[in-house]
């Protein structure tokens, strides 16, 4: 492929939402980045950490099927829909396929949509200096939606669509600049993302058990020394009883006779201690002392090495 992948442009953090003829808002979807390359011969796709997904999504790679462009980058959000909503476990029941043998039967029953917000590269050439309502105006007629991919909307007004996300308890939004070029391998204030929930990357650093099966998980970030410390423990969230047995067989070669973390987590008596490798989605509302987790709530276990997942 003649097209190499690139570091996509991220938004930065907002509290109060800008208003203007300039700003547009977007449903944040809770799911996975995922870029689709197209240099008019082969397609292949990469997440945000450049890892490849082409054979984990086979419905994308037909890129003419939904997209008219000789050659293209598209940018996007592949989302799994349950009860009508994102649902960022789901998604990684297909992303994090291992047994790539597995993937159409997973395709089968877990069907993906893939939402795409922007267009980097259009008929063997770079759009990335245009503005992003140039962007949205190719994609609005390149783009041919199906089932499984759709465009991103526009709403005019961030405040009234936030307060939709929260009667959904949607993952947030994002806010952009209609006059910004895109920013690769960057984050600037031209895209803002306001979350409805907070949520983190952590590692799993020990576990508890209840009758021989994982129960609990304790949970730790990285300094920029390499400490690991503790930031909560979490048994509730959306793993099913056989996300936990299978965790309990596959923690067997991590087992460590030595606590990971610089400090000492509270009831730490019966804890099996982990070599940190493992990494997973949590769910919290807020930050407690500045260093715990007030409700962590676990999404999913995703594949972000451990040394990227830093304190705040």
């Amino acid at each position: 492929m003649q097209l190499k992948p690139v570091i996509p442009f991220e938004p930065i953090n907002t509290d109060p939402l800008p208003d203007g003829p300039q700003w547009v808002a977007q449903v944040k979807w809770d799911g996975v980045r995922v870029l689709t390359y197209y240099d008019g011969d082969e397609v292949r796709l990469f997440n945000r950490k450049l890892n490849e997904r082409t054979v984990h999504y086979p419905e994308l790679v037909k890129v003419s099927e939904y997209c008219s462009a000789r050659s293209v980058i598209l940018d996007g959000e592949i989302i799994a829909l349950k009860d009508g909503k994102p649902s960022f476990y789901k998604v990684m029941k297909r992303d994090g396929i291992t047994k790539l043998s597995n993937v159409i039967t997973v395709m089968k029953n877990i069907p993906i949509t893939y939402m795409i917000f922007d267009v980097l590269y259009f008929n063997d050439q770079w759009v990335i200096s245009h503005s992003l309502a140039e962007r949205q105006k190719i994609l609005s007629e390149i783009i041919k939606p199906k089932d499984y991919v759709q465009l991103v909307e526009n709403f005019d007004d961030a405040k009234a669509l936030y307060e939709v996300i929260k009667a959904q308890e949607m993952e947030g939004l994002v806010v952009k600049d209609l006059s910004s070029s895109y920013l690769i391998n960057g984050k600037d204030q031209r895209w803002r993302k306001k979350k409805f929930y907070k949520d983190l990357i952590a590692v799993v650093g020990g576990v508890t058990l209840r009758d021989t099966i994982v129960n609990s998980l304790l949970l730790g970030l990285f300094d920029h020394d390499g400490r690991l410390w503790y930031i909560g423990h979490a048994g509730t969230g959306r793993l099913t009883q056989k996300d936990w047995y299978e965790l309990t067989k596959s923690i067997k070669p991590l087992i460590e006779s030595t606590m990971p973390f610089v400090n000492k987590p509270p009831r730490s008596k019966q804890t099996i201690w982990l070599k940190p490798e493992i990494t997973v989605k949590v769910n919290f509302t807020e930050w407690i002392d500045g260093h715990t987790l007030r409700q962590p709530s676990i999404q999913a276990f995703v594949d972000i090495p451990p040394q990227e997942c830093l304190l705040p």
